[in-house]
């Protein structure tokens, strides 16, 4: 069965198709619809809007085939709606929800995303916010556990957004609790040791990957804080590293290795930054986290690291690291920015220092 690559809402009385990229589509997919004259992409909605409901609807049969375009029809009436039976009126008051109460940009995207395609799903193709939300929010759960195979981060971060539906656009707070989000998994986190971070600064060459990859272990930066980091942030008389609007719209300050001060220092000589310390392809934009993760896979592989290395990984080493030489845990929690110690109190479970003070019983048999 051909799996279909893009949604086509036809808005006939204002003569335009909006156009949903669907979960498989590609580089040239994306093309194609770029390509499409008067093109233009709401954010908010997530959606291109492209003048020509049926002009745009043959070339993109003509492009993708029949089989991979789910193609709906808008009433007049619909498109203009903003009650809560409106998906459109009820994604907008959930943005509006998610702006006044201060959330970051990336959750936002995260929620309106998951809402999206729970509202696409309800009802025949065609988004409707259901009555018996509570109960159509578990079925549309059971399906993503039991048919999709949903991780349970990810089935918990549908749950968020649900939740956040029912308490901020329908006002019911005890609705929401009757969507039961997924117990907790216990995963430790995967550690690099000293030897293996070496490795991996070593056989990265390249003096802007160098410096941005010393930064995220030596600070154990999120992936989010090192590429929005600016050269002010960097205080080289106190040797500390400023993280602006951090997790949680906080500040913090967290350490500022000399040889991370080294590495930033040869590669601003070799390119000058000015707004971002590390510009994406574009100066007045900041490089992406997709390309930061890029960039640690290829030093992992070409450091012979079996582990699945990801730029998490460089914080875990980081926090991991500094229990074993000593540093109080109350210490690392300030670094990292964690809210509670608990959080922290996880790399208790993989420090060596924890577990070379037990000797096995099989050492102990004679």
């Amino acid at each position: 069965m051909v799996e279909p690559v893009a949604q086509i809402v036809l808005v006939r009385d204002e003569d335009r198709a909006e156009i949903t990229l669907l979960p498989g589509f590609g580089a040239r997919e994306l093309a194609l619809v770029r390509a499409l004259p008067g093109r233009r992409y709401d954010p908010a909605r997530r959606v291109w809007l492209v003048p020509g409901a049926e002009r745009t609807l043959a070339a993109l049969r003509a492009a993708f085939g029949v089989e991979r375009l789910v193609v709906r029809g808008r009433d007049p009436a619909d498109a203009a709606g903003t009650s809560d039976r409106d998906p459109e009126g009820a994604l907008e008051r959930v943005r509006h929800a998610l702006l006044l109460r201060g959330y970051g940009r990336s959750t936002a995207k995260v929620y309106l995303g998951q809402l999206r395609r729970f509202l696409t799903w309800c009802g025949d193709g065609v988004p409707r916010l259901p009555e018996d939300t509570a109960e159509r929010a578990q079925a549309y759960l059971v399906e993503l556990v039991e048919e999709r195979g949903v991780s349970r981060s990810y089935q918990s971060q549908v749950v968020s957004a649900l939740r956040f539906l029912c308490e901020s656009v329908l006002g019911e707070p005890t609705l929401a609790l009757r969507i039961p989000r997924p117990k907790k998994e216990r995963l430790l986190p995967a550690v690099l040791s000293p030897g293996e971070v070496s490795r991996l600064l070593r056989k990265t060459r390249n003096p802007k990957h160098r410096a941005l990859l010393m930064l995220l272990y030596s600070a154990g930066l999120r992936v989010s804080e090192v590429v929005r980091l600016k050269p002010e942030d960097l205080d080289l008389e106190r040797g500390l590293l400023r993280v602006r609007r951090a997790k949680g719209r906080k500040d913090r300050y967290t350490l500022l290795a000399k040889k991370a001060v080294a590495a930033v220092t040869l590669y601003r000589d070799a390119y000058p930054t000015e707004h971002w310390l590390f510009p994406g392809e574009r100066e007045d934009r900041h490089l992406t986290p997709r390309s930061v993760q890029r960039i640690v896979k290829r030093s992992a592989r070409a450091a012979g690291i079996a582990k699945n290395v990801t730029t998490h990984t460089l914080r875990h080493s980081f926090a991991t690291h500094l229990l074993e030489g000593g540093t109080n845990l109350r210490v690392i929690q300030e670094l990292l920015g964690h809210e509670s110690a608990r959080t922290t109190q996880i790399y208790t479970h993989v420090a060596q220092s924890t577990l070379e003070s037990v000797r096995s019983p099989l050492d102990n048999l004679e």
